[in-house]
């Protein structure tokens, strides 16, 4: 099976060793995966600011580099909701493009939702142990039914114990540009969401979004709590944790 891997801009920026642990999981799962050297963004930023000229022909360059493989597979609900979900409003008008971008999310997947119900894994290269906490992210969610997959093979893992957070699917305040559009906003949410992670006790917070990460391990950070790992999924199913 020929998996491309879309890296997304932060996991590419910030903090690249997700992406090498996603590349670890779809190996050891039997994918031949490929990283498409030209790919950039997803165009999720631009249609978000109502940019739609600058989405559309980000989303034809994303066409272009990912519509030849079995499946293409993205460590983010957030850009993978773009391409499967937005791509089809943004293209709607576009008889040449829709088509594809139609194809194109029917091979897309998030990466839990990818290892679960595509591959079907009943085990993964990772002896992490530790007491976590799950955040659902927001597209994740909402988007592409993302709730049930990290969990089942966070269970894959028997030195590890789940704690849910008191509303686990809540919004963390990031939001792309709402959270340097609605600062005041994004710190109360944010900050919510550190108090539920520590009522919980556990020592790492699980996730599934690089934007989700960035603010609530910052606001953790800022708040004096240095001890508490905010983790990709992707790191702690690898064993890769950075």
């Amino acid at each position: 099976m020929r998996v491309a891997l879309f890296v997304t801009c932060l996991v590419d920026a910030v903090r690249p060793e997700v992406g090498l642990a996603v590349v670890k999981l779809l190996e050891a799962a039997g994918c031949e995966v490929v990283v498409p050297e030209s790919q950039t963004c997803c165009g999720q930023p631009a249609f978000s600011s109502g940019d739609s000229r600058s989405a559309r022909a980000l989303a034809e360059k994303v066409l272009r580099e990912f519509e030849g493989f079995d499946y293409v597979v993205i460590p983010s609900g957030s850009c993978g909701g773009h391409i499967k979900v937005h791509y089809l409003e943004l293209l709607a008008d576009h008889p040449d493009l829709k088509p594809r971008a139609e194809r194109l999310a029917g091979r897309m997947y998030e990466l839990t939702d990818f290892l679960v119900n595509v591959l079907n894994v009943k085990s993964v290269p990772s002896n992490f142990s530790g007491h976590v906490t799950y955040h659902d992210s927001c597209c994740g969610l909402r988007e592409l039914g993302v709730k049930r997959q990290p969990r089942a093979l966070l269970e894959l893992l028997p030195g590890v114990k789940l704690t849910e957070m008191k509303e686990c699917e809540q919004c963390c305040g990031f939001g792309g540009t709402f959270s340097i559009k609605f600062g005041e906003i994004s710190g109360a949410i944010v900050e919510a969401k550190c108090r539920n992670v520590k009522e919980t006790g556990a020592d790492t917070v699980v996730l599934g979004d690089l934007g989700c990460i960035l603010n609530i391990e910052g606001r953790l950070r800022r708040t004096g709590d240095s001890t508490t790992r905010v983790l990709h999924v992707a790191q702690v199913l690898a064993g890769d944790l950075g």
